[in-house]
């Protein structure tokens, strides 16, 4: 069965922000992917985080796997306020990151989500995170510690159909 990927909505910073909102998510979708593309060398130092149909209780969990091509490591958190899905301690333009957040509409299972995060000087993380909470997601956060997202950088949230 072929996959289709839809657009929903794209974002390009005018200025620097501390996060980006995608809301009135229709349920019409299997899937859905959230692809960022970060500008500029003023950047993050910090977490980057989601966040689903603005709650901010502790119902979040992640793991994560990194490599930087000289050693490896892994984390874990539960019981946090928003899912961790990348994490960024170096200064270099052109990182990007891709979220996918699996069966988001279906209203019996909680939701998971799997990033995959990269920057040019070599880092290279994954995360899976999950959500404890069965309802639809109708609306997500994308948000950073510490310091903002620079202007020119895009995000674009896009649903995936099965045909």
């Amino acid at each position: 069965m072929p996959k289709t990927y839809e657009p929903i909505a794209t974002t390009t910073l005018g200025s620097s922000a501390t996060e980006i909102n995608f809301t009135s998510i229709s349920g019409s979708f299997t899937d859905l992917i959230l692809v960022g593309r970060f500008s500029s060398t003023t950047l993050i130092f910090g977490g980057m985080n989601l966040r689903f149909n603005s709650d901010s209780g502790s119902n979040y969990s992640y793991t994560l796997l990194e490599g930087t091509g000289s050693a490896a490591s892994s984390a874990r958190a539960s019981n946090t306020t928003a899912m961790e899905m990348g994490y960024n301690g170096t200064n270099d333009a052109g990182q990007n990151i891709i979220i996918q957040i699996q069966n988001y509409s279906n209203t019996t299972t909680n939701k998971t989500a799997i990033s995959r995060y990269n920057s040019p000087a070599g880092q290279v993380m994954s995360y899976v995170g999950l959500w404890r909470n069965t309802a639809a997601i109708t609306s997500i956060r994308f948000a950073v510690n510490n310091q903002a997202l620079a202007t020119g950088s895009t995000f674009t949230l896009y649903g995936i159909k099965a045909e």
